[in-house]
This record gives structure tokens, C-alpha cells and sequence, in this order.
């Protein structure tokens, strides 16, 4: 394929996505779930000579069985993945241009685009000046840059020389409403499993301030090495959040770094009124939240705010000559920032959807799915033999119906029909079926279809 054969076939990709779109309503939100379906159909062998786009193209149309349409107006699973129409122009421009942005030099606009949305994003969440930040692919990226910093600073920036071989056992701490990725950090910088200290919650499922100051007191004593406290701004399972103010109090007191994971329920900030749920959130040295969830930025986009990124770029920094640039040792080269060098212009999404939307229609949207959200828990409430488990938080409840089984039957009723797409979780060591509104192009309508969905099925 050469350059003027990508005109006309970009033209007829755009057509294609506007038909798809405009398809979903009749398509079921969830594939089959049939291993192998998809791959059975695909050559064992890479071809030897090119072949033509439409053999190509109509393949690609082939395997749409086997896609979960994360777009769909009825996803209610997980927490969205949205891709607003201004976000997906960007990304067509960003990927047409395919700077790698890794330092200042090798694309000054990359850097400097995604600066100035670092700033309108702080304003837009009502965080104070000072904070600063940078774009990473996931929350996950994120979370772990946090730990191994929480290390290094823990250790005196010994463990990047000399490893962790003899250093005293290194503990962190977090609620077990936290996100799995917190785990997985505490694996991958070194900690250990073990060493991810699970702090008690209260009846509203946030952290105990008292039980953290105590954790972090007998770790002391045992001759244990705190590092630093992870707190819940909206957890994946129920939406959980921890009290902010009490528990950063915690942490200072006892000269511990704090990082909070808000990257869900982070976009719900651009909205005044829920900023109560995170309140202190100030008071922390690093948060991260994922427009990609719910601001209409596509995947991936997920950023950190530091109060202070020195000890981050200490931590992750690495500048060898070939990466520097002649006659400016201060510039941001955000690779410095992060667990990658190469880095994707991610920045130009969120300008062009910040502008397409602004922050109004984009409050609009949030607001307008925590209301919905809201109605179709009290719809569900209402149904015979349903019990709600968890109350809204933000657009996100749980509701069951009898034991483990009959709820298990009956999210596999849900999803196999088609209409609607929602997944489980446990919860006190129930079984239960989560609801969460905020795919971007969702009605009203479309969200009480909920309801009537397990209404039909629970026949």
C-alpha cells in the first residue's frame, strides 16, 4: 500500500466506523465466548506476497464476531473504554503523523501539547497549583512509577545501584479495596506480595486511619521499613473511597508518601459537587485517573498529577548522551517521568476532545449517567427477588438475586441475550453482579433497559 492508496481506503475506513457505529444498537455487546472461533478462521502461515487490501479488508469484517463492542451504548462491564468522535479524529492525526515523542527534541509540540493539558486538567479537577504531570499508557504504568518511587525514596535511592539484596524488608500499605494493580506493583518494584499491607475498612469500606497509624507503628518496631500508603478514590469492585484528609494526615505523620488511585471515579471531579468524595485529595504527593474512562479520551490515556515529580524523575530518570539535547539540561523529556522511552502523542486527544466537548458538555455527560445510574438501581430494587448489595457510588452499584448460584445463572442469562454487557465481583464473600453507567453515547433509555432486562430473564 502506498500513500494515495491510503487516502482511498482511510475514506472507506471512515465510512466503515460511521456504519458501525450507527450499527450498534443491533448488534449484541458481548462475543461469544468460543475459544478458538476467531483464530480457526485465520491463515497457520504469513503470506509470502502482498496481498490485496479487499481480501484484507473483508477479512478484518470476518473476525467482527469475536469483537466485545466496548463502544456499545449498553456496556454496563468493567468501567468504559470510551472513544468519543473527537478523540478518534486525534488519534487518525497522531497516528498519520507517528512522532516518537520519547524527549523534547524529537518532537517539541508532543512534549509541550501534552504540558499545557496537564494544566487544564489540574484546573478542570479543581486540584491546587503546583501539581504537575504527565501522560502514561494505564493506570497500572502509573501505579507501579508511584511504588518504585515510594521505593527508591524509602531506601535513599540506594536500590537503584545496588538492588535490594540486604535492605530492611520494605512494606506498603493500602485498603483491599484497592485495585489489583497496586498488587501487582508491590510484585514487580521488588516489595513483595507479602509485604502489601491490606488495612482494615470501616462499614463504608474506607481505610481506617487508626488501624494504618497502628500497622505502620508495629512494622517500625519489628525493624520493618515503611514506604508508602495507596489510598481508594473509587475502587473497581464497588467503587470504595477512602477518606483522603484522615488517612494523607496518617502518612505525614509517620513521613510516609501517599499515591491515590482514582482512575475512575478521577473524571467525576470535573464535576464541583462530587469533589467531596475525595476531599484532602490535595494533601497527596501523587494521583492518577484515566481519561480514557469516562472523559471520552480514547484508550490509552492515563494520567498522574505529582505535587513534586523530582523524586520521580530520580527514581525513573535516565539521560544517556544520545538522549540529551544540546544546550537545554532542564528541559521535560516526560520518558524521564514514566517506565517507557518511547512515548505516543496521547496529549492531541485530549486537546481536541477538551475543545470538542468542553468542560460543560463533558460534566453534562457524567452527571447525566450518575442520575441514570441512580433511577435504574431503584428500578432493579423493585424487582421481586432483587436485593442491591452495594448502594451507587458515582454511576456504580451491585445487585443480586438469591445465592451465588442463581446470581452466577443469572448474569450468564444477561450477557448470553445480548442486549446489555455486565460482570461480577465479590463482595463480602458474595457473589454479585456490578452495574456501572458511563459509556458516552448512552440514553436514558438505553440505561433502564437494564431493568428490564433482568426483569425478562428472572422469568
Amino acid at each position: 500500500m502506498n500513500h494515495d492508496e491510503l487516502r482511498d481506503w482511510s475514506k472507506r475506513a471512515a465510512d466503515w466506523a460511521h456504519d458501525y457505529h450507527a450499527s450498534l444498537r443491533n448488534r449484541p455487546v458481548r462475543a461469544p465466548l468460543i475459544p478458538g472461533k476467531i483464530a480457526n478462521t485465520l491463515p497457520e502461515t504469513p503470506p509470502e506476497q502482498p496481498e490485496a487490501m479487499e481480501a484484507i479488508f473483508a477479512d478484518f469484517e470476518g473476525i467482527l464476531p469475536g469483537i466485545t463492542h466496548w463502544q456499545h451504548p449498553r456496556f454496563f462491564a468493567y468501567f468504559p473504554a470510551n472513544a468519543s468522535p473527537a478523540s478518534m479524529l486525534a488519534e487518525q492525526l497522531a497516528n498519520a503523523i507517528a512522532a516518537q515523542g520519547m524527549i523534547w527534541q524529537t518532537s517539541p509540540a508532543v512534549t509541550e501539547v501534552e504540558q499545557v493539558m496537564m494544566v487544564w486538567l489540574r484546573q478542570a479537577l479543581g486540584l491546587p497549583e503546583g501539581f504537575t504531570g504527565t501522560i502514561h499508557d494505564s493506570a497500572t504504568t502509573a501505579t507501579l512509577s508511584a511504588v518504585l518511587t515510594m521505593r527508591e525514596q524509602a531506601l535513599d535511592w540506594q536500590g537503584l545501584t545496588k538492588g535490594l539484596s540486604g535492605a530492611p524488608r520494605l512494606r506498603l500499605y493500602a485498603s483491599a479495596q484497592t485495585h489489583s494493580s497496586v498488587d501487582k506493583a508491590a510484585r514487580l518494584a521488588g516489595i513483595g506480595q507479602d509485604n502489601l499491607v491490606k488495612i482494615p475498612t470501616d462499614s463504608t469500606l474506607s481505610m481506617k486511619p487508626g488501624a494504618l497509624a497502628g500497622a505502620i507503628a508495629a512494622d517500625r518496631a519489628a525493624g520493618h521499613l515503611p514506604m508508602g500508603v495507596i489510598l481508594c478514590a473509587g475502587g473497581t469492585s464497588v467503587g470504595a473511597f477512602d477518606r483522603m484528609a484522615d488517612c494523607i494526615a496518617v502518612a505525614r505523620a509517620h513521613g510516609l508518601p501517599t499515591h491515590v488511585d482514582a482512575a475512575w471515579a478521577g473524571s467525576a471531579m470535573i464535576c464541583p459537587e462530587f469533589r467531596a468524595l475525595w476531599a484532602g485529595v490535595e494533601g497527596a504527593d501523587s494521583i492518577v485517573f484515566n481519561p480514557h474512562k469516562w472523559l471520552g479520551a480514547q484508550f490509552d490515556c492515563a494520567v498522574q498529577f505529582l505535587r513534586d515529580p523530582g523524586p520521580q524523575v530520580k527514581t525513573l530518570g535516565l539521560r544517556p548522551s544520545y538522549l540529551e539535547t544540546a544546550g537545554r539540561e532542564e528541559i521535560v523529556n516526560f520518558n524521564e517521568w514514566t517506565v517507557p522511552l518511547g512515548r505516543r502523542f496521547r496529549a492531541l486527544k485530549l486537546w481536541f476532545t477538551l475543545r470538542a466537548y468542553g468542560l460543560e458538555g463533558l460534566r453534562t455527560r457524567i452527571r447525566n449517567h450518575v442520575t441514570w445510574a441512580a433511577e435504574v438501581c431503584e428500578a432493579l430494587r423493585a424487582l421481586p427477588g432483587v436485593s442491591i448489595v452495594t448502594e451507587p457510588s458515582l454511576s456504580l452499584f451491585s445487585f443480586a438475586c438469591g445465592d451465588d448460584a442463581t446470581t452466577a445463572a443469572l448474569l450468564e442469562r444477561i450477557n448470553n441475550d445480548g442486549r446489555i454487557y455486565l460482570t461480577q465481583t465479590i463482595h463480602a464473600g458474595r457473589y454479585v453482579i456490578r452495574v456501572q453507567v458511563g459509556q458516552f453515547d448512552c440514553t436514558r433509555d438505553d440505561v433502564m433497559m437494564i431493568a428490564d432486562v433482568v426483569a425478562d430473564l428472572m422469568r
